[in-house]
């Protein structure tokens, strides 16, 4: 099989425009490298990029570090969103509560999407393709690859970086892996205008997040920007739990009645993130690949993130995500074949994501426990 040296500017497809995919191109250009990004969305705007995440020192800080936005990102993010409250389910008492000492910045808040436009802002024009939903990757003549997408379109690359999440098709390229539910759900609900519309709820969330758990259940809220909280009802069900009970979930109203009879025993004020929540609710069934995954080296595809490593979101994922892709441009730019590249990426990134799947194997559980809670597992994202 043939490789391609960095000095002949090697074309590089990178598939998925999330936090990992768009570091990894970041970084690929700053090291005057070239890389195109495709997403199935139609635009940066046509979807809900989720919630609030923390990034921290040793591993998303240093990659937008390495993409010269670090000082950007924390004039964006929100120290005081590293605010941690535990309530006892059944009278809604404070149990635990940690504040953010001042100037902290080990783990401070952004949310999704303007994590995401701070990285798609500093790509040159045209780098991310739009509409380009990937159906397949397939062996080209002469080693190289060949990308198939929804709309058409046929790509030919020397390496293909599969940054597309937990259901990514480049994986397919790599590895027979499929992630396995974990037998945990989470529901997801919305409260907007928070300090206007639900005084009570923001003041019982606080600046950051909020918990409460029976040993059975939990509820996790966490403070997004502009005045706008989530909330994820943590159970463990069946996958299609909803459907079991003849629901889908666009039924709000009979939702929210099967969760105050299951949350029946639950505080007053703790009810109301389950049924004051503007709009629909979002059901989130969670998966995770096998522990551990791996595959042979190739060089034509490598994996990063979710891709590589899905694990149960306990606020390592996009840190991970973007870690892969800070070490992964570096090697690229460092290694004259990108043979040597990948093979020094992976070395380096697949035992440090089987270690954390290890540690995070059935952790997810853990936010179900009544115990008083570790604050080192404070964010959802």
């Amino acid at each position: 099989m043939t490789t391609t040296p960095a000095s002949s500017t090697p074309r590089i497809a990178i598939v998925g425009a999330g936090p990992g995919g768009l570091t990894c191109a970041r970084i690929l250009q700053l090291h005057g490298l070239t890389a195109a990004v495709y997403d199935l969305a139609s635009g940066p705007d046509d979807r809900d990029q989720g919630g609030t995440l923390d990034l921290h020192p040793d591993d998303g800080q240093i990659a937008l570090k390495e993409a010269g936005l670090l000082e950007e990102f924390l004039r964006l993010a929100r120290p005081e969103g590293q605010e941690m409250r535990q309530y006892h389910a059944a009278d809604a008492t404070l149990r635990f509560h940690q504040q953010p000492v001042e100037h902290q910045l080990s783990a401070p808040e952004i949310d999704r999407g303007q994590l995401r436009n701070l990285l798609l802002s500093s790509l040159t024009p045209g780098t991310v393709r739009w509409n380009h939903a990937l159906q397949c990757v397939n062996r080209a003549a002469g080693g190289t690859r060949t990308l198939h997408f929804a709309n058409g379109a046929a790509v030919e690359a020397d390496l293909v970086i599969g940054a597309d999440g937990a259901w990514s098709k480049v994986r397919h390229a790599l590895s027979s892996a499929t992630p396995q539910y974990i037998g945990m759900t989470y529901l997801e609900a919305w409260f907007d205008d928070v300090d206007t519309r639900h005084p009570d709820i923001a003041e019982l969330v606080g600046q950051g997040s909020a918990m409460a758990a029976d040993g059975k259940r939990c509820l996790f809220a966490q403070r997004n920007s502009a005045g706008h909280i989530r909330v994820y009802v943590i159970q463990t069900d069946h996958a299609d739990w909803l459907a079991r009970a003849g629901l889908n979930s666009q039924d709000t109203e009979p939702i929210r009645a099967l969760l105050l009879h299951r949350y029946r025993d639950w505080a007053p004020d703790l009810r109301r993130l389950l049924t004051d929540n503007d709009g629909p609710y979002i059901d989130r069934p969670l998966y995770a690949l096998p522990v551990p995954h791996a595959w042979e080296s190739d060089p034509t595809v490598t994996l990063l993130g979710d891709a590589a490593h899905l694990m149960p979101p306990l606020g390592v994922g996009v840190n991970l995500a973007m870690l892969d892709a800070s070490e992964l441009a570096l090697a690229i730019a460092g290694h004259d074949a990108i043979a040597d590249a990948v093979r020094a990426y992976e070395d380096k990134m697949l035992p440090r994501s089987h270690k954390m799947q290890a540690a995070l194997d059935g952790a997810a559980a853990g936010l179900l426990s009544d115990e008083t809670f570790d604050p080192h597992q404070s964010d959802i994202g």
